[in-house]
């Protein structure tokens, strides 16, 4: 999705289970609207009330998209009797196979994973190789979405990219970094919240967006190991972060963080409404 709105919509990391929410991308040009949903990938077996929610996301798209895109890599694996496969077989949209990372590979093996994907979900409208990474196939890919997509109104204004607001983003840059800086279940562990987001200008007249952040835990064991030793983990996390919220808000950050204990929040029904973990 960042590749065809051309803007950084989700984040990314090499961390299954990284994004987390549906979020919509918009394209918009003088003859047409596409609206994107980016959903996070199906969770075969639910651990807890938060995978639940994710799959619920994922749900979703299947009632009310016109287009279904599939995406896929070139050595992803999936069990033979995967719930996502029913799933895709049941649509009654045109259902587009997606391979990307084809840079990866060789392109003469691309066919063969096509007529594997075929035999696997007959149902496939038809078919593309791409990389993101290089927008390489990224033009083609739009065109053939535009062949399916029905006429309709455009629901958004053309200069509306997407339904998040800026809050979302933020929050969504910081959770990126804790998958790269953290291992094992701490990236899994955290949810972070923007508690405040105040725009100013420093004394010499530059603009300045001050940004009080909380990143909840599970368990207390966790919060020392998010701050790391005398501080100096969650001292790199805040400045990987903030250089990234740099470049996305064009403007200084002062990042200020809070590492707070929310016991098993990823069970809690009220903690996973508050952050936003409901359709």
């Amino acid at each position: 999705m960042n590749a065809l709105v051309g803007e950084r919509m989700s984040i990314i990391t090499h961390k299954p289970q990284t994004t987390r929410h549906r979020i919509l991308g918009i394209v918009s040009a003088p003859s047409y609207q596409i609206v994107f949903s980016d959903t996070p990938g199906f969770i075969r077996k639910p651990s807890y009330k938060m995978h639940n929610a994710m799959n619920q996301f994922v749900r979703s798209t299947f009632e009310d998209a016109d287009v279904m895109l599939f995406v896929t890599e070139p050595n992803e694996r999936y069990e033979e009797n995967d719930e996502l496969f029913e799933k895709l077989e049941k649509i009654q949209v045109p259902l587009l196979l997606v391979v990307n990372k084809i840079d990866l590979i060789d392109q003469s093996t691309l066919s063969g994973i096509f007529e594997i994907w075929r035999s696997r979900i007959p149902t496939f409208t038809d078919e593309i190789g791409i990389s993101a990474l290089k927008k390489f196939n990224t033009d083609p890919l739009l065109q053939k979405i535009l062949t399916f997509l029905p006429q309709g109104p455009a629901y958004y204004p053309p200069d509306q990219l997407t339904d998040r607001p800026e809050r979302f983003f933020i929050a969504e840059i910081i959770r990126e970094k804790i998958f790269l800086n953290y291992r094992d279940e701490i990236p899994y562990s955290c949810e972070v919240l923007i508690e405040s987001f105040k725009e100013t200008q420093t004394n010499g007249g530059l603009d300045l967006t001050r940004i009080e952040a909380l990143i909840f835990v599970a368990r207390e064991t966790q919060k020392s190991i998010v701050l790391g030793k005398d501080g100096a983990a969650i001292k790199k996390l805040g400045s990987d972060a903030r250089k990234e919220m740099e470049e996305y808000l064009q403007t200084k950050v002062f990042l200020e963080m809070t590492v707070k204990v929310r016991d098993n929040w990823r069970d809690d029904e009220n903690q996973l409404k508050k952050m936003g973990y409901t359709l």
